[in-house]
């Protein structure tokens, strides 16, 4: 009787273990919604990063006073940036305050998109090597924070805050940490 080698095992129960993570993966809540270590934890600092020229710029005590709180990762560069852009303006004007983070852009090309389309931001600060977005997790722009009144991160919102997004995950986000 021929012996069965236990290389000859070692695909199926790769496969196997493989299947059962794409498994477990589907079976979440959210499964679109990427898990983040920060939320119900204090926003990360905001150490090095420099105030944009000309705006006014914003650091972690800033996050922890009364009121919830957007902070945005963004660039020029960025499309979905744009097409979040007027979503952005519209919570601004319903007086939600918003703190930007120019990311991995020069300062420049951030303030020549602010001309064009408008400024929503309370605060600007530049992390033009990235090393806040690694802080704060950021894996590319756009993706938006609520922080509560404690400074606390509540919601990540990976992604352009439009649409679906901003209306069934941003927005009640945002009304539950007030």
């Amino acid at each position: 009787m021929a012996r069965i080698s236990p290389l000859m095992l070692a695909p199926p129960v790769i496969f196997a273990a493989i299947a059962g993570l794409f498994l477990a993966g589907m079976m979440r809540d959210d499964p679109d919604a990427l898990p983040s270590v920060f939320i119900g934890r204090p926003a990360p600092s905001l150490e090095g990063a420099a105030p944009m020229r000309g705006q006014p710029g914003f650091d972690a005590s800033v996050l922890r006073q009364p009121g919830v709180k957007l902070v945005n990762f963004w660039a020029s560069w960025c499309p979905p940036c744009r097409q979040e852009h007027p979503e952005l303006e519209a919570l601004a004007a319903e007086g939600i305050p918003i703190y930007g983070v120019v990311y991995k852009d020069r300062p420049e090309r951030a303030q020549a998109f602010l001309d064009e389309l408008g400024n929503p931001f309370s605060g600007l600060v530049v992390d033009e090597k990235g090393r806040l977005g690694i802080e704060w997790g950021v894996t590319a722009p756009p993706e938006t924070f609520v922080v509560d009144s404690e400074g606390k991160i509540v919601y990540r919102l990976i992604g352009p805050a439009v649409d679906v997004m901003l209306e069934k995950r941003l927005r009640p986000a945002i009304d539950g940490a007030e």
